[in-house]
């Protein structure tokens, strides 16, 4: 084999070990981490659903857990999988944007509305 032919290969080789370290390795350790997190559902939790539903695990199953959504015992059954986060999940805004967003002084109103003036 020539020095080219050689040198080709293993660029080749180098481009699959970075796409792996870059994209396939940290989607299986999200993948695993959410899979740990739905093992260990248990009763009581506070949980938010990937539809946005926030309610308190009453019975969990091997494929399904139930939750109370409300003060009126409102019961849901979900799959696992629909499982967002154990918690409550507020929004996807970051604490930074959220404390500068604070600090910001609001615009003054405006107390004066101009008059309309009708042409006759």
């Amino acid at each position: 084999m020539s020095s080219q032919g050689m040198s080709s290969i293993i660029m080749i080789v180098a481009l699959f070990a970075i796409m792996y370290f870059m994209m396939i390795r940290p989607e299986n350790k999200r993948k695993k981490k959410a899979q740990e997190m739905r093992e260990g559902l248990k009763k009581g939790d506070t949980i938010t659903t990937i539809g946005g539903i926030i309610g308190k695990v009453v019975s969990v199953t091997n494929d399904t857990f139930v939750i109370e959504t409300s003060e009126d015992r409102v019961r849901m059954e979900f799959a696992k999988w629909a499982l967002s986060s154990v918690g409550v999940q507020t929004s996807e805004q970051p604490e930074a944007e959220k404390k500068s967003k604070k600090n910001e002084v609001p615009e003054e109103p405006v107390d004066e509305i101009p008059a309309e003036t009708e042409e006759k």
